[in-house]
């Protein structure tokens, strides 16, 4: 069985429906007594990352997620949910992660260019991913939904499985072994979405 992680920081029913169109029932879950007797969890996250964690802090999620990281069962971040799994964050300050993955979390440099990058990065955009069992059936590229203003600076580069451009390459997909993470929203990323989640289901 499936859990979603209920901290009152994502679109909790999108993601659930996604898994409903493969035919896959799923529990939103806010016990986190109860994390460790499910097969998979799912960490979404739509919002600051600040607020994220005071929301998991506040549930007393921190360290059963991280007890669960340390099982060996499958994790997936989406989206904000990704970045939780760094150590820190800069958005609107400076904030500790769940420490699951190395790096931190920055704003795009919208500064870079002569006509600087509008923020958030919105919309449709391709993902260049390795050789991983998330992405298995999918062409090294293609295209999912994405709304984020920040990214993941990954610290280990063999963590690093999916890249995107946005003015500049950055990480979009990260796995160190049953941790993963992807930034664009599979729940709205149509038939390639769909197929990542269900690469998921079968790990």
């Amino acid at each position: 069985m499936i859990a979603i992680v209920d901290y009152n920081m994502g679109n909790l029913a999108s993601v659930q429906n996604a898994f409903a169109k493969l035919g896959e029932d799923t529990v939103i879950e806010s016990d986190p007594s109860k994390f460790k007797d499910y097969d998979k969890l799912i960490l979404p996250g739509v919002g600051a990352f600040g607020d994220a964690m005071t929301h998991l802090r506040e549930r007393n999620m921190i360290e059963p997620l991280r007890e669960y990281a340390k099982s060996g069962k499958y994790m997936l971040g989406i989206c904000l949910g990704m970045q939780l799994l760094f150590q820190s964050s800069e958005e609107f300050g400076k904030h500790e992660g769940l420490g699951l993955i190395k790096g931190s979390v920055t704003a795009f440099d919208t500064n870079k260019f002569s006509e600087p990058l509008k923020v958030p990065h919105m919309g449709w955009n391709r993902m260049f991913t390795s050789q991983h069992q998330l992405f298995e059936n999918l062409d090294e590229e293609h295209y999912l939904y994405f709304v984020h203003t920040y990214h993941v600076n990954c610290a280990d580069k063999e963590d690093i499985i999916g890249t995107t451009n946005y003015g500049y390459d950055f990480t979009s997909a990260i796995a160190r072994g049953n941790v993963m993470g992807i930034q664009p929203h599979p729940e709205k990323s149509h038939e390639n979405g769909l197929k990542i989640l269900e690469n998921f289901i079968g790990l």
